[in-house]
């Protein structure tokens, strides 16, 4: 049978360790395991590896970090036999890339594809895991990878009404591979977070008519994407080992750090000379490398989101009605995702593009003909875009039904509290292991290979290290999860971050545990406190 169909019921099959995922970290997790020489099924629901650039192929989805450190280090030979084509790749290209990896390290045959993981339990009596499919395979392992994304449960079905809408409805994550002619349509928009952004620039210009649904407004960056010659490639690779270490050791994981000073220590002019450096550099800088000062202290927060407002009120040529509604005031610059953009704001000086306002009166309901507004405003369209965003962090192993020691469920655990020990186990749950889970570096402000690279490699050594013992299971203690957390909550107490509401807080579900979801303390202290578990012995774990 192929390893990319579906089964029938069978018994279950021996394996050391499940994948969970084929994306960036499920693919380099499943490589660092059978290194180690274990026997591992990957399993991933799409029909190729690729997670976040297999769904998300919306128009004008593309990285917002540079091509060049968006990349695997574990291999000089796979970073310089891929020719990156520009600063910010395409999805198509990011997609290539994976591809390419794929083949190279044979990957694709030790995962089941168009398959879904639908439960996992843990077996007190034999100490594996029982994982079961929606394709009705079963699995005994020892460990459990989840590799599932943290931006990848999709908030598709939010609207009542939704399925007797007339026209069609994507959402920006499940968007189909045919391409989609939306020549001569009334297109309806709605979210305007980075991936509607990238949709609303893409779109504009060939649509007959675009409304755009706006509650929150974004701060956004102007992206600077030159193309690359065999020139800037060369240079690339003549830094490759440059690069593997830096990105290791900033508060980004990305080339670049906070290297201005401090923001006391500037004068008001040398602070807007260092903004507008960063502005002009086209890139996350602004937001990641400006000043530290600005995730933790009010004046500086204040100053920088006036410069950022500035540059946005002069893309909307100061126009008073979209000022108000498309500039941010309630909240302060880097305290939300910041996109980078390409012509998003001046999509709605466009005579076809209109911007309404639905933080009052709300969407309500889809009705056939459109969107139906709180005041009984019905919006007509023929197409509707949903870039409504995900139940981040938690989502995706939440609606996997994952059984740990004496039944006890992971959705609910994290129902009432998100706990987790360095983003990587979670108390009661022997021998999971996870990436891209709460209380981790990760989406909200990290360069995305670097943190699940240093993830997934610590969850290889630990692996290693149980196995090299002759050990069977590894799991955190309850006081070194309650370590963690109390860690994990000061430093983010100690940002404004957490005065906000965003998908960071976990803000867009209603009745979700408030805690920020990404650690904030930075790339590089985070990595130290990693290694500084693994030399001690993992002190803190129960191992058996």
């Amino acid at each position: 049978m192929s390893a990319s169909s579906k089964s029938s019921a069978a018994p279950a099959v021996q394996v050391d360790a499940v994948v969970v995922g084929a994306g960036i970290a499920g693919m380099y997790q499943l490589h660092r395991l059978r290194e180690l020489g274990l026997k591992v099924q990957g399993v991933e629901a799409g029909s190729d590896v690729g997670g976040t650039w297999y769904w998300n192929r919306y128009p004008g989805a593309r990285l917002d970090s540079q091509g060049e450190v968006y990349q695997y280090w574990f291999s000089e030979d796979l970073y310089k036999d891929w020719p990156v084509r520009e600063r910010f790749s395409a999805q198509a290209d990011v997609e290539a890339w994976l591809h390419y990896v794929a083949d190279k390290l044979d990957l694709r045959p030790h995962f089941r594809f168009n398959t879904r993981v639908e439960s996992a339990r843990f077996d007190e009596s034999t100490q594996r895991w029982k994982v079961t499919t929606d394709a009705g395979d079963e699995f005994d392992a020892q460990f459990l990878v989840t590799c599932a994304g943290m931006l990848s449960a999709p908030l598709a079905d939010l609207f009542p009404g939704q399925k007797t809408f007339k026209g069609r409805v994507f959402h920006t994550a499940r968007w189909p591979k045919e391409k989609i002619d939306f020549k001569g349509k009334r297109v309806g928009v709605v979210g305007i977070g980075a991936t509607g952004i990238q949709v609303i620039q893409t779109l504009a210009p060939e649509v007959a008519h675009m409304k755009v649904f706006v509650r929150t407004p974004q701060y956004t960056i102007r992206m600077k994407n030159p193309s690359y010659s065999d020139a800037d490639r060369a240079e690339f690779n003549r830094r490759f080992g440059e690069f593997k270490e830096t990105v290791q050791d900033t508060f980004g994981g990305f080339h670049y750090n906070f290297d201005n000073g401090s923001w006391h220590d500037a004068t008001p002019e040398q602070r807007q000379a260092v903004y507008e450096r960063c502005w002009n550099e086209g890139s996350l800088r602004l937001w990641l490398a400006a000043y530290p000062e600005i995730f933790s202290e009010q004046a500086a927060s204040d100053e920088i989101s006036e410069f950022a407002r500035e540059k946005l009120r002069a893309q909307l040529k100061h126009d008073p009605k979209l000022c108000d509604l498309l500039v941010p005031k309630d909240y302060g610059f880097g305290t939300h995702r910041v996109p980078l953009e390409n012509g998003y704001l001046e999509a709605f000086l466009r005579p076809n593009v209109e911007a309404v306002d639905v933080k009052k009166n709300k969407i309500v309901e889809v009705v056939p003909e459109g969107v139906k507004l709180a005041d009984g405003t019905v919006h007509e369209i023929d197409v509707l875009i949903l870039a409504t965003g995900f139940d981040a962090g938690t989502g995706a192993l939440t609606r996997i039904d994952i059984q740990g020691r004496a039944g006890r469920k992971l959705a609910d655990d994290w129902g009432r509290d998100i706990r987790t020990t360095m983003g990587l186990q979670v108390h009661g749950y022997p021998n999971l292991f996870t990436v891209g889970a709460p209380l981790a570096p990760a989406a909200a402000l990290c360069n995305m290979t670097t943190c699940l690279q240093q993830q997934a490699g610590w969850i290889a050594d630990a692996i290693g290290y149980v196995r090299a013992k002759g050990l069977k299971v590894m799991e955190p203690t309850a006081e070194k999860e309650a370590q963690w957390v109390q860690h994990h909550d000061d430093v983010a107490n100690a940002t404004l971050l957490t005065k906000t509401d965003s998908w960071y807080m976990g803000s867009n579900i209603p009745g979700k545990p408030r805690r920020l979801l990404s650690y904030a303390g930075g790339v590089n202290i985070y990595k130290q406190a990693c290694e500084d578990v693994k030399s001690s012995g993992y002190a803190g774990f129960d191992l058996a």
